[in-house]
């Protein structure tokens, strides 16, 4: 427990510095492939969610799910893309495969699906490669390239909205 407080306290640090020499830059080019970052302390619908998304557009090639969760609950299978705070190391370095392997993946589109800011959710998205980042208003700015302001349970509404906005973009 007095760990765990410990290394948040050193990872929110890091996590600030990190953010304020953070520069988002804007991408080029149609969406093709999506990855969705999900805190399931509080949205269950994970599946609904996915689905959602690829009713939208049929060109999509690939949507990746990546959860995270407090407390990991059973047998964590390694190649499961599942993580929590205790496959980040207290320098910010995430120490799962699986976990790594996503944010180095270069999505066209990362959408950021929690609304709360959690320490491990912002490092993932922070270090995500994805070109264009879409989340809710009330996490950081500095992670979005697009905000929405709704509740966390509406995800219909919410996939819909951002993607009337990124054809307005001329990103679909």
């Amino acid at each position: 427990m007095f760990s765990r407080i410990i290394k948040e306290f050193f990872l929110k640090k890091t996590i600030k510095k990190w953010l304020w020499e953070y520069n988002l830059e804007g991408s080029e080019g149609k969406i093709n492939t999506v990855g969705v970052v999900v805190d399931a302390t509080y949205f269950f619908d994970k599946e609904q969610l996915v689905s959602e998304i690829k009713s939208m557009s049929k060109d999509f090639k690939e949507i990746k799910i990546l959860v995270y969760q407090d407390k990991m609950k059973g047998k964590n299978i390694e190649h499961e893309l599942v993580f929590s705070i205790k496959d980040i190391g207290f320098g910010g370095k995430i120490n799962k495969k699986v976990v790594q392997d996503f944010v180095d993946y270069p999505f066209d589109l990362l959408i950021n699906y929690f609304d709360e800011e959690k320490i491990p959710l912002l490092l993932v998205s922070k270090m995500s490669k994805a070109k264009f980042k879409v989340g809710f208003s009330n996490v950081d700015a500095r992670i979005h390239h697009f905000m929405l302001s709704m509740e966390l349970n509406k995800y219909k509404e919410f996939v819909s909205e951002s993607f009337k906005y990124l054809k307005i973009l001329n990103k679909i």
